[in-house]
């Protein structure tokens, strides 16, 4: 907002929907007001979207709420529940933005109804528009992972020019739902029909069934041209009603974890380098620490991949980074860990070397627990901060 404020006292008009406010978008809105007061930008006026925290909903109806990937009952981490939080959809937003808001803060809402909202409170849709939702919707999704359809994360990144600086996606809304992505003049990467495609599919589940509280999209009909260098036009978007529930996303405290790493270079270095990780393990867990989970990973082997794609032989390898992690439900035997790595330094095998930053640090470990409630159990609303 600091950076923004010498733009607005020069006339600017743009105006801002953001999901920045996290677990507390009062108190984010609260502080976006001090920020325009010191810049003496007391007319603009922001608006604060609520209604997403359901935790006392959850609590009280947690035998409902089963686990989405293993239908486990939310009843078996329910005294060490923390946060709970539905996915919101545009209509907060809409109201807020006729209602004259400049920046519109909320929390947690589904990502593509950032989009939405603008276009609904620009273009004047209904909530039963599904056509017209669903085609913002799809532009939501490209926007959603920023630098993403512009060529980060791309299959053929290396060719891209630019890639230290790519640019953001700027969708074009049109009345009708279909749009044009682009970029900002000046930027890395680019817009490319490939660039794009590879968005479209990042993380949607059933392309037919692509579900936001707004509407359901089908991406099956969906027709990308290009319309100019780093322009891509998509239409053919096709929406229905919406699901009847919210998709929740609640973390529970799930104990404490921590990870160690060394280099190991030389001959024979990723055997070595197993050898010393799993004598780690074996001295702590000879002393009485119990860890839920132990990990020892020789990366530069494919260790990361877990077993997927192509190994590199360890034969082959004249050097490897040691990483060793452990996972318990108390902290003392993480504690106890973050100790023991670097006693290697001289008691582990020759060629030992990385070890300067110091101890490894303990963590907090929060589970996540995906879930749906009715739409009941949350309330969106909005006020003016």
């Amino acid at each position: 907002m600091s950076s923004l404020a010498g733009f607005w006292q020069r006339g600017g008009r743009t105006r801002i929907v953001t999901n920045a406010g996290g677990l507390d978008p009062l108190a984010c809105g609260t502080a976006v007001r001090a920020v325009l007061a010191r810049a003496n930008l007391p007319e603009m006026k922001v608006a604060v979207v609520t209604g997403d925290d359901v935790l006392a909903w959850v609590r009280t109806h947690a035998a409902d709420c089963r686990n989405l990937e293993t239908d486990a009952s939310l009843d078996t981490v329910l005294p060490r529940l923390v946060t709970a939080n539905a996915y919101l959809e545009s209509a907060p937003i809409v109201a807020a933005l006729q209602a004259g808001a400049h920046i519109v803060i909320t929390g947690r809402v589904a990502d593509p109804s950032l989009t939405v909202g603008p276009a609904r409170a620009h273009f004047g849709w209904g909530a039963e528009d599904y056509d017209r939702l669903a085609g913002a919707t799809v532009a939501g999704h490209l926007l959603e992972c920023g630098t993403q359809s512009c060529g980060g994360f791309s299959t053929d990144w290396l060719d891209l020019a630019g890639t230290h600086d790519i640019g953001f996606p700027v969708a074009e809304i049109a009345a009708d739902g279909s749009f044009v992505l682009t970029k900002p003049a000046g930027t890395g990467g680019a817009v490319t029909i490939q660039t794009v495609k590879e968005q479209l599919l990042y993380e949607i589940g059933d392309p037919g069934a692509y579900l936001s509280p707004d509407v359901t999209v089908s991406f099956l009909g969906l027709q990308l041209s290009t319309d100019g260098e780093d322009r891509v036009r998509v239409t053919g978007a096709a929406g229905r009603p919406p699901p009847e529930s919210y998709k929740v996303s609640a973390t529970y405290r799930h104990g404490f974890k921590a990870h160690g790493m060394l280099t190991i270079y030389g001959a024979q270095a990723v055997e070595k380098a197993r050898r010393a990780g799993h004598g780690v393990l074996q001295r702590l867990t000879g002393a009485g620490c119990v860890y839920r989970e132990t990990l020892v990973e020789c990366l530069g082997t494919g260790a990361s991949a877990g077993g997927l794609g192509q190994r590199v032989p360890e034969s082959d390898l004249i050097e490897t980074v040691l990483r060793i992690s452990v996972a318990a439900d108390t902290e003392e035997p993480v504690r106890r860990f973050t100790r023991a790595v670097a006693p290697l330094v001289t008691s582990g095998p020759q060629g030992v070397t990385g070890y300067a930053t110091g101890r490894p640090k303990v963590l907090p470990v929060f589970g996540y627990w995906p879930c749906l409630v009715s739409r009941a159990a949350a309330q969106p609303q909005w006020s003016f901060a």
